[in-house]
């Protein structure tokens, strides 16, 4: 496996030259390697383990926090979850050259457009050695090479998971330098791996804004941002409120470290004085702080006292993602408000609103701008393995060329292919 011992240059040119192989693999050649993987990853387990608590040991040291720490964590029911993910992935249908159209041009010439790997991808990422896995093996399975960077706070887990996963693939008959790890440096490895035009396809940023603001400023090859996620929950004045409040939780505390954890709650002024002391009360029994609005402190002065820590919000909470046990909550007057709410303050993630008005919900799915909208359910479905896509690379927020969330199809171009019988144009 290439590591940052090589330079950037050699190891991109590397990448791009197994891409080439890559692209011609049989889909059973491809599968078997993903197998392998899957295979390795539980056989080495406690060599996985023991890197990862070395990464915990240093990031507790580091204090870095409740959520980037639970990012970080592997034990043994992640890691087989990571490898179930990559079996799931080998499971699916291979994209590559998949026909997405075709037709007969009136003089004789067949026309198919088909699905192909895009080269060599890289993949730059923060504390989730997780992505090494996930990351590879949707690359690999679409016929791309990959390039990894992950963060320093996981060093140990990612040197250990990349070199697994090249190892097991390449023994599987994938080319060398398929998987590739570029690690030990900072920001000026990062330009340079940003501007290897002539061998790296594109780039895909997963982390915080200063990371995506880093590469937005060097980036010469082409860039799919998976962004952070400032997701709202809107309960309208129709909603069943015990869905609204299983939404709500779910969305809020099933994983609040994550990008399609809700970071806002919007109420409906109609909703508002029977949803608001049962919603805070169900947030306080789950530790969560509530950054509140008038409105909502108002309505919640009305009940008898709640359990729930309560403080009021700050016109920069609307536009926090707080990745834990936080909420901003909010009282709005219409549908309508509730729109233009997510459109000054929402960054395109998931947005989800709980009614039992189908023209509510219609409209909602027609005027909210983001990669998800779901109507009475939660923004925690955001995920390439609960879309059926086995894993994902991230859930892009941009809309060329791909939306929502990163999975072998995204990690596709596509090529024209013409055949004749001695055509000459006229």
């Amino acid at each position: 496996m290439a590591t940052a011992v090589s330079s950037i240059a050699d190891i991109t040119a590397a990448a791009k030259r197994a891409a080439r192989t890559l692209a011609q693999l049989d889909s059973t050649v491809k599968d078997a390697a993903l197998e392998a993987i899957a295979d390795a990853l539980l056989a080495r387990k406690e060599e996985i383990l023991e890197a990862n608590e070395r990464d915990m040991q240093l990031a507790r040291e580091a204090d870095i926090g409740a959520a980037l720490l639970d990012r970080l964590r592997l034990d043994e029911g992640r890691l087989a979850a990571i490898a179930a993910a990559v079996r799931q992935i080998a499971a699916l249908g291979d994209p590559v050259g998949e026909v997405i159209d075709g037709h007969r041009l009136p003089n004789g010439l067949d026309v198919r457009r088909v699905r192909v790997p895009l080269g060599v991808v890289a993949v730059v990422y923060e504390a989730r050695p997780n992505v090494t896995i996930d990351a590879a093996a949707l690359c690999l399975k679409s016929g791309n090479a990959i390039v990894l960077r992950g963060s320093s706070t996981a060093a140990h887990s990612n040197a250990v998971l990349a070199q697994i996963a090249s190892e097991a693939a390449v023994a599987a008959g994938l080319p060398e330098g398929c998987v590739s790890l570029v690690a030990g440096g900072g920001r000026e490895e990062l330009a340079e791996l940003a501007t290897q035009s002539e061998s790296v396809d594109l780039i895909i940023p997963r982390g915080g804004e200063s990371l995506k603001e880093a590469l937005q400023a060097v980036a010469t090859v082409p860039v799919i941002y998976a962004a952070s996620g400032n997701c709202h929950v809107f309960v309208d004045a129709s909603a069943d409120l015990n869905q609204g409040e299983a939404i709500v939780l779910n969305a809020k505390t099933q994983r609040p470290g994550v990008c399609n954890a809700a970071e806002t709650l919007l109420i409906h002024a109609g909703a508002a004085a029977e949803f608001i002391p049962r919603i805070l009360s169900a947030l306080g029994a789950a530790g969560v702080l509530v950054r509140a609005d008038e409105r909502t402190l108002s309505a919640a002065a009305e009940h008898e006292p709640i359990a729930v820590r309560m403080e009021p919000a700050a016109e920069e909470d609307w536009d926090s993602e707080y990745l834990a046990p936080i909420i901003a909550v909010g009282v709005l007057d219409s549908l309508e408000e509730a729109i233009e709410h997510i459109a000054r303050h929402g960054s395109g993630h998931s947005e989800a609103i709980v009614t039992r008005d189908a023209a509510a919900a219609r409209r909602f799915q027609l005027s909210v701008d983001a990669a998800c909208v779901y109507v009475n359910a939660s923004t925690r479905f955001t995920d390439g393995g609960e879309f059926g896509m086995g894993a994902e690379i991230g859930n892009s927020t941009q809309k060329l060329h791909v939306r929502g969330p990163i999975g072998l199809r995204e990690l596709c171009t596509f090529k024209y292919l013409i055949e004749g019988d001695g055509h000459v144009r006229a």
